[in-house]
């Protein structure tokens, strides 16, 4: 066994100094370099069964979490990816028939487990601890945040976040903190679509309805859109895109669709003047009359836009939309899912927009060629595996520019061959100008992402005052 961790600790050294001295040559930490030739002379030692072994690696411990503090201090998730398998490895080396000495407890052990012990408290210790989390207040009246409600009327939700700007903030106040408890269920509707034998294991109900006029506009898990009588819940239409079920598919479900008023270009009481958009996990993106529910035949192709088109790695279940998109200036802007860590071939994270009456596309924004925003012709394919935005967007109409929460690429926890642009859009927020897809601005949350932390909220626009200005 002590062959054994010998070659274990000479891979391990051999990898660290190898890459360690690649890094200083670029100007980087000299720590990978030093724990590596440390790791090599504990292999050494470990051949020839000297209990010594243990004592230079109790030192290459410790000098791993004075470097781990030192660098990222009690932030837990950094911490544990630089000292969890240098702890396990030290683990391994107390046991007796690792090194071959039997049960001696030398200095060597006791030091090797002292050092594990402290390393275990502190790892404890960081658990408790939130690094980043930041206190303090707003002088009187400086955390006023002006909310914009735009064209919707004050008893209406006509965007998933009730305006574009996703302030989810209703100006309505009959319903208070003082007789919130009072209220009663005034009816009750059930759409029912019910999960199935046959359904992915991800099978949620996440919608969130939108309220205009009279009428809520849901869809359902399996992409049922419905229209209810928002005073009575009585049923005014019903949708069904009758979507095939699909095992390959990671999630089914549907968090709301979109509403486009477009009575500015038609008269209020033609076929679709209002359209519902409504996006489905079979990849289709369909346009209904939000007054009967039916088709809208001028749009697309019957109705619909087929999500797959110039699309790479199509295979049956890997891409599709949960969310609804975004309709601004008279666009349809969309964004869509792909399966999670199923694969390194995956379709593309495009940003689509398009035009909300006929259904053209007019832009798309690929992260993979950010500078590249007129229409693919047919035949070309957008970027395979790059940053998707399966969440929602926000948009302001005045700025011009629509904001779009991104995630990573996947395989999300793998971090080798990623381009530059996956470096740089992955985990972001990117802000695109509405009417061309260009990026005017990009925010990164998390670099170089390994955690899968996606983006996964809408942006919420607003204007807040403070001492230092708007």
């Amino acid at each position: 066994m002590a062959v054994f961790s010998a070659i274990v600790l000479f891979v391990m050294g051999a990898a660290l100094a190898f890459g360690g001295g690649w890094l200083v040559a670029l100007g980087g930490s000299w720590y990978y370099l030093i724990a590596g030739l440390a790791c090599l002379v504990t292999s050494a030692l470990l051949f020839v069964r000297q209990p010594a072994a243990r004592t230079v690696y109790a030192l290459v411990l410790a000098g791993t979490l004075a470097w781990a503090l030192w660098e990222v201090g009690f932030d837990w998730w950094p911490l544990g990816t630089r000292g969890g398998i240098p702890v396990l490895v030290g683990l391994w080396l107390l046991l007796p028939w690792a090194v071959g000495d039997g049960r001696r407890w030398d200095f060597g052990r006791i030091a090797l487990a002292a050092v594990i012990v402290v390393s275990i408290g502190v790892a404890g210790y960081a658990l408790t601890q939130n690094p980043h989390e930041k206190s303090g207040t707003l002088a009187a009246g400086a955390g006023e945040a002006v909310l914009q409600a735009g064209s919707v009327p004050d008893g209406d939700w006509h965007h998933y976040g009730r305006t574009l700007q996703g302030q989810r903030y209703s100006p309505l106040t009959q319903i208070n903190p003082g007789n919130v408890a009072q209220l009663a269920v005034a009816w009750t509707y059930r759409t029912g679509d019910v999960r199935r034998e046959d359904d992915v294991e991800e099978t949620t109900y996440q919608v969130t309805p939108l309220k205009v006029g009279n009428l809520l506009y849901l869809c359902t898990p399996h992409h049922i859109a419905i229209a209810l009588d928002a005073a009575t819940g009585e049923e005014r239409w019903r949708f069904d895109p009758e979507i095939p079920l699909d095992p390959n598919r990671q999630h089914q479900t549907c968090r709301g669709v979109s509403y486009f008023a477009g009575t500015d270009l038609q008269a209020a009481d033609e076929a679709c003047a209002t359209r519902i958009y409504l996006p489905t996990s079979d990849a289709r993106l369909i346009a209904l009359d939000a007054r009967t529910g039916r088709t809208c035949p001028d749009f697309g192709e019957d109705g619909a836009v087929d999500l797959w088109a110039n699309m790479p790695n199509q295979k049956s279940g890997y891409y599709y939309s949960t969310s609804p998109p975004v309709v601004a200036q008279g666009l349809v802007i969309i964004g869509g899912a792909v399966n999670d860590n199923y694969a390194m071939d995956s379709p593309s994270g495009v940003i689509r927009a398009y035009d909300a009456r006929s259904g053209a596309l007019v832009w798309n924004w690929d992260s993979g060629n950010p500078e590249r925003t007129e229409p693919l012709p047919p035949g070309a394919t957008y970027t395979p595996n790059s940053p998707n935005s399966w969440s929602v967007s926000s948009a302001d109409e005045e700025l011009g520019l629509v904001y779009v929460p991104l995630g990573n690429r996947t395989p999300d926890q793998l971090g080798m061959g990623r381009s530059d642009a996956v470096e740089r859009f992955s985990s972001s927020v990117v802000a695109l100008e509405i009417g061309t897809g260009r990026v005017r601005w990009v925010f990164q949350t998390v670099h170089h992402d390994l955690w899968d932390m996606d983006v996964p909220a809408q942006p919420a626009l607003l204007d807040l005052t403070t001492d230092q200005g708007t």
